[in-house]
């Protein structure tokens, strides 16, 4: 477990001088104060979001293609200490079919051995991102492992999964906004909804 970083070496990193452990870019921003939503770099080293908006350097950087960042609205709800971290994998590549190959491209950087881990998904489709996660924790020995997603779709699913913390369950269609997409398109809009069945040539 790395020691607790100073205060000059936040500033440090917040300016730019030294790395960050991890820069996200074309991260789509919510305030969850004014509700505005920006598009925008954020710089992370250790649990701490460091920096927003500015240069950074990062010893870790995941371009994050206009996904939204919320993790106010998590953190509103706890009270505990905790730590945010995030992994990356692909589980489409270029199509747009699932085929079950998912590829781990960033890994967490804590250690999560004997610690209550959430992991939070926007949505659920055929199950197999979800279970390759948690067939790549369970064996570091969490304390407890807990799933959260905000939309699961039933008709899709190909890995039987119990989701702990549901959102919604929605039809086999194609959907969008609040982050997800189609064909890069629509992510932004600051809803969720779905597209027509002659927009969308094969399911998600």
């Amino acid at each position: 477990m790395s020691h607790p970083m100073t205060l000059s070496q936040l500033v440090a990193i917040a300016r730019g001088d030294e790395p960050a452990d991890l820069v996200l870019t074309n991260a789509r921003l919510i305030d969850v104060i004014s509700g505005s939503i920006d598009l925008t770099t954020i710089a992370i080293a250790g649990s701490l979001v460091v920096g927003v908006g500015g240069t950074y350097r990062g010893r870790e950087a995941v371009d994050l293609g206009g996904r939204y960042v919320c993790p106010g609205y998590i953190d509103a709800l706890f009270t505990d200490p905790r730590c945010i971290d995030f992994i990356a994998v692909a589980a489409y590549g270029r199509t747009t079919t699932a085929t079950g190959d998912v590829r781990l491209l960033m890994d967490l950087r804590t250690d999560v051995r004997g610690r209550h881990v959430l992991i939070v998904e926007d949505i659920v489709d055929t199950g197999y991102t979800l279970d390759y996660i948690l067939s790549l924790l369970r064996p570091r020995e969490p304390a407890s492992l807990k799933t959260c997603a905000l939309l699961r779709k039933p008709a899709r699913l190909k890995k039987k999964l119990e989701i702990d913390y549901l959102g919604f369950d929605v039809p086999d269609l194609w959907i969008v906004g609040y982050g997800l997409d189609f064909q890069e398109r629509h992510r932004a809009l600051p809803y969720i909804r779905t597209l027509p069945s002659s927009r969308a040539s094969s399911p998600p």
